[in-house]
């Protein structure tokens, strides 16, 4: 069931926007029930139109879907479009995984003995409960949603990366790979009062960097959204949570309007308290790091021999 976040985009998640990834609130409208739907017609359409004012007074037309973004943005707020690179940072269609091996597959006894159930392998993944759907059941994209944040929920949030190694990324490579440590902080995580349970901090996990442009944020198939940078054991991540891109030497980032914010600090200068606005691109230098969500800290650095 469709959803309308703060900033009056369409989403069908149930808590964060799909769109600009602010938190859903039950005072916003879910496009079937509330406010929105007046005495006895739908929805307002004036209530779910995205705000397209100009920031800044400069601004520039996203050539995909048309929205106005600021001048300076490096992706379209609304679709993700990628300035830099002329493309859609993300692909319109969840990844295709690598297939079971000829040497996985069962012997010709056992295979003759199954029953043909007249479907492909794709037939085992799919939905229990989509086709049993009818009036008045959750349609699939909702399904979908709250499967994917019942992965996040019973992922242990010190694992490594779970598509990590998937990425499907139209940005240029690298010419010298860099890695992204991720770290469970437990000071950052008393500063931001989260009502989570913090995981047991430890090493952190190290992340290879391959491209010049990554996704920072946790992984939604029914979305499409694969981060290159997957922080998916960590609730307080938005799913397109900020964008983290290089010229070969600099490295920058860009929060995606986030629910909670990203913020840039030392780690000798205290907890950073200002968050970056919603499209502000930032340096990150050598001595900065990345401060999100509830437990998070990312540092970036160059890959050392064997890390690659």
């Amino acid at each position: 069931m469709a959803r309308t976040c703060p900033d009056g985009h369409t989403t069908v998640s149930e808590d964060y926007c799909d769109v600009c990834g602010l938190a859903l609130t039950d005072s916003g409208s879910d496009g079937g029930v509330g406010a929105a739907d007046g005495a006895g017609g739908g929805p307002d359409p004036d209530a779910t139109a995205p705000d397209l004012s100009p920031v800044g007074g400069t601004t520039q037309e996203c050539p995909h879907c048309s929205a106005t973004n600021p001048a300076d943005a490096l992706f379209c707020e609304a679709c993700g479009y990628d300035y830099t690179t002329g493309t859609m940072p993300r692909p319109i269609e969840p990844p295709t995984f690598p297939g079971p091996s000829s040497l996985d597959l069962p012997d010709p006894d056992s295979a003759a003995a199954a029953p043909d159930t007249g479907g492909d392998d794709a037939a085992g993944d799919a939905d229990p409960g989509a086709a049993a759907d009818g009036p008045g059941e959750p349609d699939a994209s909702e399904s979908e949603d709250a499967a994917d944040a019942g992965e996040t929920a019973d992922a242990d949030p010190g694992a490594a990366p779970s598509m990590a190694a998937f990425s499907t990324s139209p940005a240029p490579l690298l010419d010298t790979p860099w890695v992204a440590e991720i770290w469970i902080d437990p000071d950052w995580y008393a500063d931001q009062g989260s009502a989570d349970r913090l995981p047991s901090p430890g090493l952190p996990t190290v992340v290879v960097i391959r491209h010049t442009s990554n996704l920072i944020g946790r992984l939604s198939r029914s979305r499409g959204i694969v981060p290159e940078l997957d922080i998916s054991g960590d609730p307080g991540v938005s799913r397109r949570h900020a964008q983290l891109t290089t010229d070969g030497s600099r490295w920058f980032v860009e929060d995606l309007g986030s629910a909670n914010g990203t913020f840039v600090g030392t780690a000798t200068a205290g907890l950073p308290t200002d968050p970056l606005g919603s499209g502000e691109r930032r340096e990150i230098r050598p001595d900065e790091q990345l401060y999100l969500g509830a437990w998070t800290r990312i540092v970036i650095r160059k890959a050392a021999d064997g890390e690659a």
